[in-house]
C-alpha cells in the first residue's frame, strides 16, 4: 500500500520526515489524524519495530480509532502502544509502582472519590467547610500537580499565607490518606509516573530505550506534568513529533499550557516545523469566520486556514427578544431541515456551559426530536453505577476503604452509622485498614447485633473475593448482583416506578458494558481482568460515548465538541456574559479572553455546511432576568459573511446588509421601551452612571444606568456574574472607589 497517495504536499513531508524533533502545526479538520497514522505505518515500512513506537492521544475514542486505522494499514501488524496519558501512565505504574510504596493492586479515585476522603480529612482537622469547601482545597491540589508541585514543596513554599497553609496541610494528609487506601486520583497518574523516573533513572531508561519513536498529539492541550513526561521519555533519542494547533487550545483552566506548544522549538532544539494549513472539512464561508476570529490574538502562530471546498451558505445570526425563543427558534429550524431529510445527527447544538441545555431539551422533546446530551451527570457518575463498582474495586483493593464505606450498607443490610463509627474507631485505635476492621468484628465491643450484621458482611465479601480471584469480569460482576440482591433492592427501595426501572437498566447497561470489554480483550488475545475493566472505566470520558451511528441531535458544551464535527452547527448564546463569560471579560490578563475566543474557533470550526450563531435579548440566568449585549466575537467575523434573522422575521434582502453592519457596530440590541413609571418619591442615589458600587450579593460593580421607577430609581449594573438591575434604595448600593 503506498502511504503517500492523496496527500497533500505538507502532509506528505510529514510523514516522511521521521528522526528528530518535529511540530506539525495542524489546524481544525486539516487531517492530522491521517498524517499521524500514516507517518507511523511509514515508521514501520522503514524497519521500526512497532514495539519501538508510541503514540499518545487525549481520548479513548481518539486513540481506538488511530490504533484501528494503523492495524488496518499495516494489515494487521499490531506492537504499536497506542494511548492516553493516563492509560500509558497506569500501564507504567502497574509494572513499576511498588518502587514508591504502593501495590500494584491500586485504585483510581475519580472526582467523587476525592471528595469524599476529602472530608474525612476535614473532619478528622476540624476544618470548617463553609470557610474553605471541599471542592476548592480539592482544586487547589490539583493545580499544584499539575505542576509537579509535592505536599512538601507546597508547605515550604505556603509558610507566609494561613489559608495556603492550610491548604497544604490538606494536601499532605490528603496524601497520606490516598496512600493508606492503596488509591492515586487522576492527576497523581501522571505525577506518581514523574516521580517514579526522577526516582529511577534505570526505570526511565528502560521505557526511553522501548519507546524510541514519540508521537503526541494535541500537545496544545498538555499541562507542565504531561510536558516534563514527555520530555523525559524522548530525551535520549529526541525522536518526538507533537501535533497540536495553538488557536484551538482551549483547557487553560484545568492546567493545560499554551506555552507547550508555543515554545516547542526552545524546547528541542532543531526542530522542524510543518504547518497543515489545508482543510477538508468546512466551507470558504466558515473558514473565512473563524479566521476572522481568531486573528485577533495576540498570543499565536502566524497560520491561516484555506480550503478547496466550495463558499457554503452565509452564516446565520439569529437575535431572539428572549432565551425561550432562541431555543425555539433553533429547534424549529432542525425540525424544518430535518423534513427535507437531513438526519438528525449532522445537528448540533453547542453553548458555553451545561445550564443552558434545558431550554433546549424542553423543546427538543415537546417537538419529538431525539437528542442526546454529552457533558451532564457521566454514566459511570450515577449512584447505582457507582455502587456496584465500588464493589468491583473493593474485591479488587481490599485497602479502598472510600469503596468498603460505600457498599457496607448497600443493599441495605441494618449497618447503621454506629456500628460503622466503632469500625472505624478500631482500625483507627489497631491502626490497620477498615477491611481489617470489618473482618475483625468479634473483636470490637458494642456491635449492634453482636456483630451479626458486620459478619454477614464480612463473609459476603470473602466470598466475592474467592470469586474474583480466577474469573473474568462479567461473571465477577453477575456474581455480585446475585449474592447482593441488589437489582431487586432497587426496584422494591425506589418509590417511583420509573426511576427504578431506569436504575435497574443502568446496572444492566453496566453488565453489558462488561461483556463488550470482555468480547474486545478476546478478539485482541488479551484477558478480560478485573483490573483492566476498572482502568478502562476510570478513564473513560463522556465524550468516549459519541457515536456517529445514532440518529441524535448532539447537546453538549464547546470544550466537549472539540475533536467532532456535524454538517450543521448551532453556536448559542453568542453575548457578553455568556460567551465571552464576565469571569474573561473582568479578568486582570488577556490570557483568559484570548482562551475564549479561541474556544470561539473552535466552536465555529465544528461545521462543515451550516453555521448559524444565535444571541438572546433577555434570559434567565441564575433565576434572574439579565440582558446581554451579542458577544464581541461577533463583530470579529466580516460582517459580508453574514445574514441578520430577528425575533423569526428575515431580514429583506436589500436592507439584510444594513442590518447586520448596524447590528454588528451597535454591539446591542435595545429590549422593549419599558412603561413610563411615576416620579421618584425619594432623592437620587449618591452616585453616578460610571461610577463603581458594592452589591452584597454579586460585590463590585459599574453603574451603566439609572432612571426613575416608581418610588425609587432603577439602577442597572455590569457585575463579574453579569448585568443586573436593582432598586437604588431597597438594594443598598453603596458607592466604592
Amino acid at each position: 500500500m503506498n502511504l503517500f497517495d492523496n496527500l497533500n504536499p505538507m502532509q506528505r513531508e510529514a510523514v516522511e520526515y521521521t528522526e528528530g524533533p518535529l511540530l506539525l502545526l495542524a489546524g481544525a479538520g486539516s487531517g492530522k489524524t491521517r498524517v499521524l497514522v500514516n507517518r507511523v505505518a511509514n515508521l514501520v515500512q522503514k524497519g521500526v519495530r512497532p514495539f519501538n513506537i508510541l503514540a499518545i492521544t487525549f481520548t479513548n475514542k481518539a486513540a481506538c480509532e488511530m490504533k484501528e486505522r494503523i492495524e488496518t494499514l499495516l494489515e494487521g501488524t499490531g506492537g504499536v502502544w497506542v494511548s492516553t496519558f493516563h492509560s500509558l501512565c497506569v500501564r507504567i505504574l502497574r509494572r513499576e509502582i511498588s518502587k514508591l510504596g504502593y501495590d500494584a493492586k491500586f485504585t483510581i479515585y475519580d472526582a467523587d472519590d476525592s471528595q469524599r476522603i476529602m472530608k474525612q480529612v476535614y473532619k478528622e482537622h476540624n476544618i470548617n467547610e463553609k470557610l474553605l469547601p471541599v471542592k476548592a482545597a480539592l482544586g487547589a491540589i490539583s493545580r499544584q500537580k499539575d505542576i509537579l508541585v509535592t505536599a512538601e514543596q507546597f508547605a515550604r513554599e505556603a509558610e507566609g499565607d494561613y489559608q495556603q497553609r492550610q491548604i497544604a496541610l490538606l494536601y499532605d494528609a490528603y496524601q497520606r490518606k490516598l496512600k493508606a487506601n492503596n488509591a492515586l486520583d487522576f492527576d497523581d497518574l501522571i505525577c506518581k509516573t514523574v516521580e517514579l523516573f526522577d526516582k529511577s533513572p534505570e526505570t526511565l531508561e528502560r521505557y526511553q530505550n522501548r519507546f524510541i519513536y514519540i508521537s503526541v498529539d494535541e500537545y496544545q492541550d498538555t499541562n507542565f506534568g504531561q510536558y516534563r513526561l514527555v520530555w523525559m521519555l524522548s530525551r535520549k533519542n529526541n525522536n518526538i513529533c507533537v501535533v497540536g494547533d495553538d488557536d484551538q487550545s482551549i483547557y487553560g483552566w484545568r492546567g493545560a499550557d499554551i506555552r507547550n506548544i508555543l515554545e516547542f522549538e526552545r524546547d528541542f532544539p532543531g526542530a522542524k516545523v510543518i504547518k497543515l494549513e489545508q482543510n477538508y472539512r468546512s466551507t470558504k464561508t466558515i473558514l473565512a469566520a473563524a479566521n476572522g476570529v481568531i486573528q485577533n490574538n495576540v498570543k499565536r502562530k502566524d497560520k491561516e486556514l484555506w480550503t478547496e471546498n466550495t463558499e457554503g451558505s452565509l452564516i446565520t445570526h439569529y437575535t431572539a427578544e428572549t432565551d425561550l425563543e432562541e431555543a425555539g427558534y433553533v429547534v424549529d429550524e432542525i425540525v424544518s431541515r430535518a423534513a427535507k431529510a437531513e438526519k438528525y445527527k449532522d445537528f448540533a447544538i453547542l453553548y458555553r456551559m451545561n445550564a443552558q441545555s434545558r431550554l433546549f431539551e424542553d423543546r427538543l422533546v415537546r417537538e419529538n426530536v431525539p437528542y442526546r446530551v454529552f457533558g451532564g451527570v457521566r454514566f459511570y457518575d450515577r449512584m447505582e453505577v457507582k455502587d456496584v463498582l465500588a464493589y468491583l474495586k473493593a474485591l479488587y483493593n481490599p485497602l479502598d476503604d472510600i469503596s468498603l464505606r460505600r457498599i457496607i450498607n448497600v443493599p441495605r443490610r441494618g449497618i447503621g452509622e454506629e456500628s460503622v463509627a466503632r469500625l472505624e474507631a478500631y482500625a483507627a485505635e489497631m491502626e490497620v485498614p477498615f477491611y481489617d476492621a470489618v473482618c475483625s468484628w468479634d473483636e470490637i465491643t458494642g456491635l449492634p447485633y453482636n456483630g451479626r450484621r458486620v459478619k454477614d458482611f464480612s463473609e459476603l465479601l470473602k466470598l466475592l473475593m474467592e470469586d474474583a480471584a480466577t474469573r473474568p469480569v462479567t461473571e465477577i460482576l453477575d456474581n455480585i448482583l446475585k449474592e447482593t440482591n441488589y437489582v431487586n433492592e432497587l426496584l422494591t427501595a425506589e418509590t417511583d416506578h420509573d426511576m427504578a426501572k431506569e436504575r435497574v437498566a443502568n446496572v444492566m447497561e453496566l453488565t453489558a458494558k462488561a461483556a463488550e470489554f470482555k468480547r474486545q480483550a478476546e478478539e485482541a488475545g488479551e484477558e478480560a481482568t478485573l483490573a483492566a475493566f476498572l482502568e478502562e472505566v476510570a478513564l473513560v470520558a463522556d465524550i468516549d460515548a459519541y457515536s456517529e451511528q445514532q440518529d441524535a441531535v448532539a447537546l453538549m458544551t464547546m470544550h466537549s465538541a472539540k475533536g467532532l464535527e456535524f454538517d450543521n452547527v448551532f453556536v448559542v448564546g453568542f453575548e457578553e456574559h455568556m460567551f465571552p463569560t464576565s469571569r474573561a471579560i473582568f479578568s486582570a490578563s488577556p490570557a483568559q479572553l484570548e482562551e475564549e475566543r479561541r474556544l470561539c474557533y473552535v466552536a465555529l470550526t465544528r461545521a462543515r455546511k451550516r453555521l448559524y450563531v444565535t444571541s438572546a435579548v433577555t434570559r434567565r440566568f441564575y433565576n434572574e432576568q439579565v440582558y446581554n449585549s451579542p458577544s464581541r466575537f461577533l463583530k470579529e467575523i466580516p460582517k459580508e459573511l453574514m445574514r441578520a434573522i430577528k425575533s423569526g422575521r428575515p431580514v429583506s434582502a436589500g436592507a439584510e446588509r444594513k442590518a447586520t453592519l448596524s447590528h454588528v457596530q451597535d454591539g446591542y440590541t435595545k429590549p422593549r421601551t419599558p412603561p413610563v413609571l411615576p416620579k421618584p418619591k425619594t432623592g437620587p442615589p449618591d452616585f453616578s452612571v460610571g461610577n463603581y458600587v458594592n452589591q452584597k450579593k454579586y460585590g463590585r460593580g459599574k453603574v451603566l444606568d439609572i432612571k426613575p421607577a416608581g418610588a425609587d430609581y432603577e439602577v442597572t449594573v455590569e457585575f463579574a456574574a453579569g448585568v443586573k438591575k436593582f432598586m437604588a434604595h431597597l438594594s443598598n448600593l453603596e458607592r466604592v472607589e
